[in-house]
């Protein structure tokens, strides 16, 4: 797992064409809004939230991230416990987060 800036997540989110971003928030978070293109599989989910993210495609570079960056970085330590190489958590989360949001309402 790797932290990174705000900066540092989105520039190399823009050249990555293995890149997935992965928002591990709440449905009631969510709905204020998500980073364009993100999926959804909420933290909070215990065992399910494993098994969502165990089904994943490993060989993907996965940014992942939440409200602060707390639960981003967990989501990133289970990641790579279940093998997955590249996980990157956005410090700061989306409460730090200056670029475009998606409405889900």
């Amino acid at each position: 797992m790797e932290d990174l800036t705000q900066e540092e997540w989105l520039s190399q989110l823009e050249n990555d064409a293995n890149a997935v971003i992965l928002d591990v928030r709440t449905d009631d978070e969510v709905a204020e809004g998500i980073i364009p293109n993100a999926i959804h599989i909420d933290i909070y989910k215990g065992q399910a939230f494993i098994d969502e993210i165990d089904a994943l495609d490993k060989s993907k570079n996965y940014y992942v991230y939440c409200r602060s960056g707390n639960r981003s970085g967990q989501a990133c330590n289970i990641m790579e416990e279940l093998g997955f190489e590249n996980a990157y958590n956005l410090l700061g989360g989306i409460l730090e987060w200056e670029g475009d949001l998606v409405d889900m309402d």
